[in-house]
C-alpha cells in the first residue's frame, strides 16, 4: 500500500472512530475473532446500559404518566423524554442481535480502503467519508449538549420542563418521573439526580451512534456506486476490456448485496423511528400551537427544551431521509451509464454481461422502513402532511 492509499485508509479511520467509541462503550461495536472474554464484556455492559435505563428512567417515567395521563400537557411533557428512551432501547436491542451481520459490511468497506484505486477514485472516497464523520461529530456535539444541559439547569433551579404539584411536589429533578421513594430526602435525591443525568447522557449516545454509524456505511456505499458509474463509462478507455467488465459486474452485485443487509440491520429502526417522529411531531405542534393561541407564558427553559428536540428529531429523520434520496440517485445514475452505453455494438458475451448489471439496477436501492416505506425526500414530506392533519384532530378534540 503506498503512501497515499495508506492516507486514504488514515481518513476512513478517522470517520469511524467516533462511531467505534460509542457503539464499544455499550458492548455492541462488531468485532473480528472477538474472544469469549471480549463477548462476555459486551454482554455486561450491555445489560448495565438497559437495567440503568429501565429502573431508573423508564419504569418511573412510565408510572408518571399513568398519574397524570388526564392532563395533556402533562402527558406531553413525559413523552417528549419516554418516547426518545424506547427508541434508545430498540436501537440498542437491534444492534446487538445483527452486529455480526453488518461486520460482513464493515470487512467490505476495510477492503475497499485498502486496494488500489486512482486518484479520482479515492478523492471521492475520501469526500464521503469526510461527510460521514462531520455528520457523526455534529450529531453528537448536539444530542450530547441536549443532555447535559437539561442535566445541569436544575441544579440552579431552571427546569426545562411543565411542573405541577402532581407532577413535581418536591425537589427539581431532570426528568418527569414517580418512585416508590421519597426523593425529596437526602442522601436519595442527590443519587437519583445522578443516575438520572447519566441516564440522559446513555440516552444521548445510543440515539445517536446507530444513525451516524448507518450514514457511514451508506455513505460510502453512495461513493462506490459512483466510482462503479465512472468505471462503466470509461470502459472502452481501459486496457483489458472483458475482465474490466467482469469485475464491474461483480462489485455492482456486491453493493447490492451489501445495501440487502444494511436495510434488513435497519429497517425496523428505521419504522420505529418513522413513527416516532410522526407522533412527536405532532405533539410538539399541538403544544406550539395551544401555547400561542391561548396566550400562556413559555418559559426560556421550555423554549429552549422545544428548540432542541424538534432540531435533533427533525434533523435525524431527515438524514434517514437524504441518505435514502441519495442512495436511489447514485443507483439510477448505474443504470444510466448501462443504457447509455453503447452495449449493442458488443460481442453477445459481452453484451450479456452488460445486460446483467441493467437488469439488476433497474429498480432501485432503497432504504426502507419496516420494508414498507422508501426513506425518501417525498416520504420526509408526506409523514409532515399527515401530522399536520393529526394536530389539527388534537386541536378540534381540545376544542
Amino acid at each position: 500500500m503506498d503512501v497515499s492509499d495508506y492516507s486514504a485508509y488514515r481518513d476512513y479511520e478517522w470517520a469511524t472512530e467516533l462511531n467505534r467509541i460509542s457503539l464499544t462503550f455499550f458492548g455492541v461495536w462488531p468485532e473480528n475473532h472477538e474472544t469469549k472474554q471480549k463477548n462476555l464484556i459486551s454482554e455486561i455492559r450491555v445489560i448495565i446500559a438497559c437495567n440503568l435505563l429501565i429502573w431508573m428512567w423508564l419504569i418511573p417515567s412510565l408510572h408518571s404518566l399513568l398519574k397524570i395521563y388526564d392532563d395533556i400537557t402533562s402527558a406531553i411533557d413525559n413523552l417528549q423524554y419516554t418516547l426518545p428512551l424506547l427508541i434508545a432501547l430498540m436501537k440498542l436491542f437491534i444492534i446487538r442481535q445483527k452486529k455480526y451481520d453488518i461486520l460482513l459490511v464493515l470487512n467490505m468497506i476495510k477492503n475497499d480502503w485498502l486496494k488500489p484505486m486512482t486518484s479520482e477514485e479515492r478523492n471521492v472516497m475520501i469526500k464521503q467519508a469526510r461527510i460521514a464523520r462531520i455528520l457523526t461529530l455534529l450529531s453528537c456535539l448536539v444530542a450530547e449538549m441536549f443532555a447535559i444541559i437539561i442535566s445541569i439547569l436544575p441544579i440552579f433551579g431552571i427546569s426545562m420542563r411543565y411542573r405541577t404539584n402532581r407532577t413535581d411536589p418536591g425537589k427539581i429533578l431532570p426528568l418527569q418521573t414517580y418512585y416508590l421513594y421519597d426523593v425529596n430526602n437526602s442522601p436519595l435525591y442527590e443519587l437519583t439526580f445522578v443516575l438520572q443525568s447519566l441516564s440522559m447522557i446513555v440516552v444521548a449516545t445510543i440515539y445517536t451512534g446507530p444513525d451516524t454509524f448507518m450514514s457511514l456505511l451508506v455513505f460510502h456505499i453512495c461513493g462506490q456506486l459512483k466510482n462503479l458509474k465512472a468505471r462503466i463509462r470509461n470502459l472502452d478507455q481501459l486496457n483489458n476490456f472483458p475482465d474490466a467488465l467482469s469485475a464491474s459486474v461483480k462489485d455492482h452485485i456486491r453493493l447490492l448485496r451489501a445495501i440487502i443487509i444494511i436495510n434488513d440491520t435497519f429497517n425496523l429502526m428505521l419504522l420505529g423511528l418513522l413513527v416516532y417522529f410522526g407522533i412527536l411531531f405532532t405533539l410538539y405542534g399541538f403544544l406550539f400551537v395551544s401555547i400561542t393561541t391561548q396566550g400562556r407564558n413559555l418559559s426560556m427553559g421550555r423554549l429552549l427544551l422545544f428548540l432542541f428536540g424538534f432540531t435533533i428529531t427533525f434533523g435525524h429523520m431527515s438524514l434517514y431521509c437524504i441518505l435514502g434520496e441519495i442512495l436511489v440517485i447514485q443507483s439510477e445514475g448505474i443504470y444510466e451509464a448501462v443504457c447509455q452505453y453503447e452495449w449493442y455494438k458488443l460481442k453477445p458475451w459481452q453484451a450479456k454481461d452488460f445486460l446483467n448489471i441493467m437488469i439488476q439496477a433497474r429498480r432501485p436501492l432503497y432504504l426502507t422502513a419496516g420494508k414498507l416505506f422508501p426513506m425518501t425526500i417525498a416520504t420526509l414530506c408526506n409523514l409532515l402532511k399527515t401530522s399536520g392533519g393529526y394536530i389539527s384532530v388534537l386541536l378540534a378534540h381540545r376544542s
